[in-house]
């Protein structure tokens, strides 16, 4: 197989189905989106076209003779594929399932990547009749928009498998970043120490949800999507790392549970974008807008930093 797969299929048309599809293609590939549900794949048909716009407008390389076909047809998504990529709900028991489904009709050569966002690898190849074809394959969302690629080998994953897949990211212009497996992966223990802290500062009264959101975009944001946090602490210096850290680390939010604050909204009802209210509270419109202003911004911020050395 040449570095990106010809045909490649995508199971699951939710959130990251889409996204994943278009980018694919846009590559050249011929990709197969497949769903147990019709209303998910119409859903995903109509998000594909604004997916597609998006590329455009981030300057995507696009090669010639790449497809997408949407359907309920498991076979027929199934059929001649090199590459499966699973994007379904985050439970291991529905994971396990599929990949079942998955072996019964597919060759011993084909490669299964899970988009799973923190289920231990190995654990989910236990139940796999050929446990080296399984890595995770961890794309951030929105994945037509973020192109970095968590690359996840569990104990029983084929040696020659990693570096196939690292090929195969780089074929669509994408940087893979090859992790040792551990909960969470590496982004996303990141994000959830950050937002850990987040949450105890707001829960204190420390600041305002809008402060908040003003000093991690200008403060460490901004920064860090250029310098990257090793080559910031080279910036400041180890000498400055270390006396800071010395009493600040001590001060630092250690909570292993979800903070109450979270949990009397959810009861509430009161869940994000999804309910019209969360963190903030929205108006008849404002979810969409609010979408809009969030692809344009990660638009330009992707076109921006592609132009800039890797600092």
């Amino acid at each position: 197989m040449s570095s990106l797969p010809s045909i490649a299929t995508v199971i699951g048309s939710g959130t990251m189905g889409p996204g994943i599809a278009a980018t694919l293609a846009r590559a050249g590939a011929t990709v197969r989106l497949y769903d147990i549900s019709e209303d998910a794949i119409a859903r995903a048909e109509a998000a594909y076209g604004v997916v597609q716009g998006v590329l455009a407008a981030v300057d995507s390389p696009s090669a010639p003779g790449g497809s997408v076909s949407f359907g309920t047809d498991l076979d027929a998504a199934l059929e001649g594929t090199e590459l499966i990529i699973e994007a379904v709900p985050e439970k291991l028991e529905l994971k396990q399932k599929v990949f079942a489904d998955l072996e019964a009709r597919i060759g011993d050569e084909v490669i299964i990547a899970t988009n799973t966002s923190g289920i231990p690898i190995t654990t989910m190849a236990e139940s796999l009749r050929v446990p080296g074809r399984l890595i995770g394959m961890h794309w951030s969302n929105p994945p037509h928009l973020i192109p970095m690629i968590e690359i996840i080998p569990g104990q029983a994953t084929d040696e020659a498998l990693v570096g196939q897949l690292v090929d195969i990211v780089k074929a669509f212009n994408y940087v893979p970043v090859l992790e040792k497996e551990i909960p969470g992966f590496v982004e996303n223990r990141v994000l959830y120490a950050i937002l850990r802290e987040c949450m105890a500062l707001l829960e204190e009264g420390i600041v305002t949800p809008e402060g908040l959101d003003a000093c991690v975009k200008w403060g460490i944001g901004y920064k860090l999507s250029v310098i990257g946090p090793t080559r910031l602490l080279d910036m400041a210096g180890l000498d400055i790392y270390q006396a800071v850290s010395s009493y600040l680390n001590k001060d630092l939010d250690v909570s292993t549970d979800t903070p109450q604050f979270i949990k009397d909204k959810i009861a509430e009802g009161k869940l994000g974008f999804k309910s019209n209210g969360g963190m903030y509270e929205y108006g008849e419109g404002d979810v969409d807008a609010k979408r809009k202003e969030i692809v344009t911004g990660l638009i330009a911020a992707r076109k921006t930093l592609s132009s800039i050395p890797n600092v």
